[in-house]
């Protein structure tokens, strides 16, 4: 479980680092966008795509304007204060961080066995490799990451390469697809349908769990935290849901151009079956090599920030800290190998737990901006901000009441 927060620095203690090098805000960035632009991110794309057309357009612009009120708030306050989530919860409330470390390693474990199966089905996809062979190659080229000397900047530069990669080639695919541009951009601001549930999904999925705690915690554990980190730590927030907005515009793009043509998609495989229509099996192939890429940036980023919920920035020694990031990768490949893919109800369960995480840490770090300037080495937090963060509090409560409300029924019956 989490180390107790450490305490906060005295008004005399040295200025911590608040430089890093642009490699290092980068690689932060996309550890968040790529760990939110996971096989399921694609699936539900997809899905919204098929179901409202143009109209989702709308939901990724509210949700995008959303996440950044969040993300922004989250980021400012961890890094400012200097202290990782789980501590600032211990520092809330005590107990508190290691009920949120606790949530996120039960959805952590479970997510990470259906990012594993991904990389398997992304292989599969891209070179009819087996699908357990595909997985293992990639969990191993994961856990290669963590074992290298210099872990953290080879984490930077593989979520970049992956993130634009991922990028590229649905690019291609949605320019091939010629999908009605104008009836998107019409739908942005007049909407034809307007449907809460794809809005909240879009949410939940983009900075829910672990997510939104990805980058920062990656800020930190680089030296970049006090108030002089502020700019970077606020680029860095909002660059980073730009980014994944940008790869969810681009996917959408691709879907519709699609659909929009009328061509029957396969219900078990709606995302692949949209990139073969768009493009034959040269479409198809760069489809796995899309998953494959989605998935094992996902892998990397649960597996990251599950440990940095369990560990210390400042008591336990890097070295430590990434040979129990490999742990953490060979113990949900293994578990992937033994079960297959993850249960429905494990899935349901987990669900819940990221559920609830989500307007339970943030809830601390609005807490800490609103009444705990002592935690914040004295900076005052804009009110503005604060009160702009709250608003979009309100609507990760929602999105728990509909997280928890599957495993409720689960349990009932």
């Amino acid at each position: 479980m989490p180390d107790t927060p450490d305490p906060a620095p005295r008004a005399d203690a040295p200025p911590q680092r608040t430089a890093t090098g642009r490699g290092t805000l980068l690689g932060a960035i996309f550890l968040m966008a790529t760990s939110s632009i996971g096989p399921g991110f694609i699936t539900q794309t997809t899905s919204f795509t098929v179901q409202l057309g143009a109209a989702f357009a709308f939901a990724i612009l509210v949700s995008i304007l959303v996440d950044i009120a969040i993300q922004t708030n989250v980021w400012r306050v961890i890094g400012i204060s200097g202290m990782r989530a789980q501590e600032l919860g211990n520092a809330t409330l005590p107990g508190l961080g290691y009920v949120m470390a606790g949530m996120l390693l039960v959805g952590g474990i479970v997510f990470n066995i259906g990012n594993v199966s991904g990389a398997g089905l992304g292989m599969n996809i891209m070179t009819d490799l087996d699908v357990r062979i595909g997985a293992v190659i990639l969990a191993a080229l994961a856990v290669g990451i963590f074992l290298s000397k210099r872990a953290g900047i080879a984490m930077d530069r593989v979520v970049v390469v992956l993130g634009a990669v991922m990028i590229a080639l649905t690019l291609y695919i949605a320019l091939t697809s010629g999908p009605p541009v104008g009836a998107a951009l019409r739908n942005t601001v007049m909407p034809e349908t307007i449907e809460p549930l794809a809005i909240t999904t879009l949410i939940g999925g983009t900075i829910g769990g672990y997510i939104i705690y990805a980058g920062v915690h990656r800020l930190l554990d680089a030296g970049v935290s006090g108030p002089g980190a502020l700019r970077q730590l606020t680029r860095g927030a909002v660059t980073g849901i730009v980014v994944t907005g940008i790869m969810r515009v681009i996917l959408f793009l691709a879907i519709l151009g699609v659909v929009s043509t009328g061509a029957d998609l396969d219900p078990d495989r709606q995302a692949a079956s949209a990139f073969e229509a768009a493009a034959g099996a040269v479409g198809y192939r760069l489809f796995g090599v899309v998953f494959a890429a989605a998935a094992l940036t996902s892998v990397i980023g649960v597996s990251y920030t599950t440990i940095t919920f369990l560990t210390s920035r400042t008591r336990t020694a890097p070295r430590t800290t990434n040979y129990l990031v490999v742990g953490f990768i060979a113990l949900s490949t293994v578990l992937y190998l033994v079960i297959g893919a993850a249960p429905a109800q494990l899935l349901v369960f987990a669900g819940a737990f990221n559920g609830i995480l989500l307007p339970v840490g943030i809830g601390v770090m609005l807490w800490v901006a609103w009444r705990r300037r002592d935690l914040l080495q004295g900076y005052d937090y804009p009110k503005w901000l604060a009160g702009i963060g709250t608003v979009a509090w309100l609507v990760t409560i929602y999105l728990a009441f509909n997280s928890v409300r599957p495993a409720i029924e689960l349990v009932t019956g």
